[in-house]
């Protein structure tokens, strides 16, 4: 069964027909994919087989744009399925090691590689498993993807299937691979919030040997610094970044001085230059597959599109001492409040309604481009015919411009001047015209994008803990151990000159010698919240209020020592094979209670299950009761 989930062929042999989510979730489960499950929890110890599930969920869902029947759409959806069910059977501990592990990069010839953690440095890591779900390295007859048509996997795709994810934990490929259902599910959102407050980091300590992995925070063992990486809090510093940013925006405009550089200017070009840094350090880290997906990621590059448009024409209006190229520099820096205020309120994707609302303008934003083309051609065949019918009265331009308000509700200015372009032919062509644009083709609009729109409000839970995981996930993706809080991000730009005269190791120290001279002020207001909302709590004798129970910096330290007691469910790095398959009819009679070496712990996602397996087991007991009854009763002499 390995081997099937490797190459998908289970979820094709099981997954026939097209199925909802529900359908998978109470009809089909206990058959088909329950023994699948029961198999992962009991025999699978690689640590990434719930990246490996919502890898062919990308897949899957990939192909179905080809699948007329929606096979696709189902095999994926049961892909979310089985990697949700399996989280739930996992401690949580080892919840957050399997949702947080990386796949490692795969190199040409099939070996893993993984970073140390070391600011770019690699070495090669072999892979646990000997049936690994992720292969990059072999090619054989593939048919796990096929519907009715075998087909082969080259190296070449095989490897590219692999990389394409390589350097993304399981949570980050749910991201990129539209696994919305298993982002909503409760187990999931636990690990996506105690990231998010900090009760789960990926660094501990703050040292030249530093590695990156997900863990529990611990406020003894912890390094002050690393509370900097908890995306809370540099979202925070990021909103008051784009704060002092909108400040020198405002002065410079205000200013507006065409000859010389002001104060504010300078500045301004200091926080042009390291929102961009920022941002191109943000993009190697992330990977484009992950930073696409990113809402505001296209509100970032225009603000350094437009910021490099405005310096460009400032510079050689300043250079020529032309007057005139200095107002055209200022009028694109005014376009700038179109991308940097919007930016600034970024943080009101945490609120369900905004969350909500960025997925239904991004879904009506592509069905208005795609209805754009209908109106583009609408248009240029009535310009073409209004210019040559008005040509030796009017101008191309002004025609152009007619039409344009026509289109946009100014239909008295057509009928204005229809009779001017062509007294026989232009009254009725202008109301053709007017009754296409301002009723069938805005009619239309309007109900296409409402239909849009009713569509993802039907999921809104979904799309905006989708958005919500996104806005953690981007803030917590970078392996630098070193992160400097823009501005002072240009610092460590200034140090790379010496890494022709310095080793590696002597750079790293200094970086973070640096970093912990220039940033003990942001440390020390974490500390001091951190501290009164203990005191807070404490005094009005509340619990956490953190995603995960007992958690982060504000439980007490008996509750961190119990959990740093817990023990692990199952090793995550086992080294040893993957055992035979299982025999799968056997797993399909068998209930997860029934795992004899495993204390399996029940999720809240799967009391309903359990709810509806007890009633039926009541009933069969109440049946069997009336039937011993009935049969002492007929065995009792009559008297």
């Amino acid at each position: 069964m390995a081997e099937y989930l490797t190459r998908g062929r289970y979820f094709v042999q099981q997954i026939q027909a097209p199925q909802t989510w529900e359908e998978l979730r109470t009809v089909l489960y206990s058959k088909h994919l329950k023994p699948l499950v029961i198999y992962l929890v009991e025999d699978t110890h690689h640590p990434a087989v719930v990246n490996a599930l919502l890898a062919l969920k990308w897949h899957f869902a990939t192909v179905a744009a080809d699948d007329d029947r929606g096979v696709g759409r189902a095999r994926g959806l049961a892909c979310e399925l089985v990697a949700w069910r399996f989280v739930t059977h996992l401690t949580e501990p080892d919840a957050i090691d399997f949702l947080c592990y990386e796949l490692p990069a795969v190199s040409k010839d099939g070996n893993a590689q993984t970073s140390n953690g070391l600011d770019g440095t690699e070495e090669a890591l072999p892979v646990p498993e000997t049936t690994p779900l992720l292969d990059g390295g072999r090619a054989e007859p593939d048919q796990s993807f096929a519907d009715e048509d075998e087909e082969t996997t080259s190296p070449d795709e095989a490897t590219s299937f692999a990389t394409f994810f390589a350097g993304l934990n399981a949570l980050e490929i749910a991201a990129v691979a539209d696994a919305k259902k298993f982002l909503c599910q409760k187990s999931i959102q636990r690990v996506v919030d105690g990231i998010w407050k900090g009760d789960i980091t990926f660094w501990e300590t703050f040292g030249q040997h530093s590695v990156k992995q997900a863990k529990v925070y611990n406020e003894r063992r912890s390094d002050p610094f690393c509370r900097l990486r908890v995306p809370l809090y540099s979202k925070v510093f990021e909103v008051m970044f784009f704060a002092a940013f909108l400040a020198f925006y405002y002065i410079v405009l205000e200013q507006k001085s065409a000859h010389t550089v002001t104060g504010a200017e300078i500045m301004l070009y200091i926080w042009f230059a390291s929102f961009a840094y920022n941002e191109a350090v943000e993009f190697w880290d992330a990977g484009i597959a992950f930073y696409a997906i990113d809402f505001w990621s296209l509100w970032d590059l225009g603000i350094i599109a437009t910021g490099v448009a405005f310096l460009v024409v400032r510079i050689v209006g300043m250079a020529k001492n032309d007057h005139e190229l200095s107002d055209i520099a200022f009028d694109i820096l005014s376009v700038e409040a179109l991308f940097l205020v919007p930016r600034i309120c970024s943080l009101l994707s945490l609120v369900p309604y905004f969350g909500t609302l960025i997925p239904c303008l991004k879904e009506m934003t592509k069905d208005f481009i795609k209805f754009l083309s209908l109106v583009a051609i609408l248009y240029v065949g009535f310009d073409t015919t209004f210019v040559f019918l008005a040509r030796g009265t009017m101008s191309a331009g002004k025609i152009n411009w007619i039409l344009i308000q026509v289109f946009f509700g100014s239909s008295y200015l057509g009928f204005g001047i229809a009779e001017e372009i062509s007294p026989l032919l232009g009254p009725p062509l202008m109301f053709v015209f007017v009754c296409l644009t301002n009723f069938l083709l805005l009619s239309t609009l309007i109900s296409l994008l409402s239909n849009s729109l009713t569509k993802v409000i039907e999921h809104a839970r979904e799309e905006y803990l989708s958005v919500y995981a996104i806005f953690v996930l981007e803030a917590s993706t970078s392996n630098r151990l070193t992160y400097f809080i823009p501005p002072l991000n240009l610092l460590p730009v200034l140090l790379r000159p010496l890494r022709l005269v310095m080793s590696a190791e002597k750079l790293r120290t200094l970086r973070i010698v640096l970093l912990k001279a220039t940033h003990w002020p942001f440390v020390g207001l974490i500390l001091a919240w951190e501290r009164a909302r203990l005191y807070w709590n404490q005094g009005r004798k509340v619990r956490p209020s953190f995603g995960l129970s007992k958690r982060g910096p504000y439980a007490t330290r008996k509750a961190r020592r119990d959990l740093s007691g817990m023990s692990f469910q199952q090793p995550l790095l086992a080294t040893a094979p993957l055992q035979p398959p299982l025999d799968e009819q056997a797993h399909a009679d068998r209930s997860c209670s029934d795992i004899p070496t495993k204390q399996l712990t029940a999720a809240p996602e799967t009391v309903e299950a359990l709810e509806s397996a007890v009633h039926e087991l009541r009933a069969q007991v109440k049946a069997l009761a009336s039937i011993l009854a009935s049969e002492k009763s007929k065995g009792q002499p009559t008297q």
